[in-house]
């Protein structure tokens, strides 16, 4: 089992910032994958930006230039640094981590935060 602490989220103005934290624990594999999905009321779960074990990045056209994702020196944190947030990045944030397990694909979410973006 993996476990996903996460942290960060609130409530902004429009053009303002903020920073997402996950922490995995439990059976972390070296090779994975870390990251952020988000799921805004009505809509279905979608990609905000995820990093490999190798440091290969994933994100969504929407938060290109504005979003950065990072991993620590140890690989069990990821953090998600949010700039020049817009109304339209009003979501549940929700914490991915992703590995191979006896050739099962097995994935593990955090409880997901909430981010708000006032106008």
């Amino acid at each position: 089992q993996v476990q996903l602490v996460e942290s960060g989220g609130g409530l902004v103005q429009a053009g303002g910032s903020l920073r997402l934290s996950c922490t995995a624990s439990g059976f972390i594999s070296a090779i994975n994958v870390m990251g952020w999905f988000r799921q805004a009321p009505g809509n279905q779960r979608e990609l905000v930006e995820t990093v490999t074990s190798g440091e290969s990045v994933n994100y969504a056209d929407s938060v290109k230039g504005r979003f950065t994702i990072s991993r620590d020196t140890a690989g069990n944190t990821v953090d998600l640094q949010m700039n020049s947030l817009k109304p339209e990045d009003t979501a549940v944030y929700y914490c991915l981590f992703r590995k191979q397990y006896n050739s099962r694909d097995l994935a593990y979410w955090g409880q997901g935060t909430q981010v708000t973006v006032s106008s």
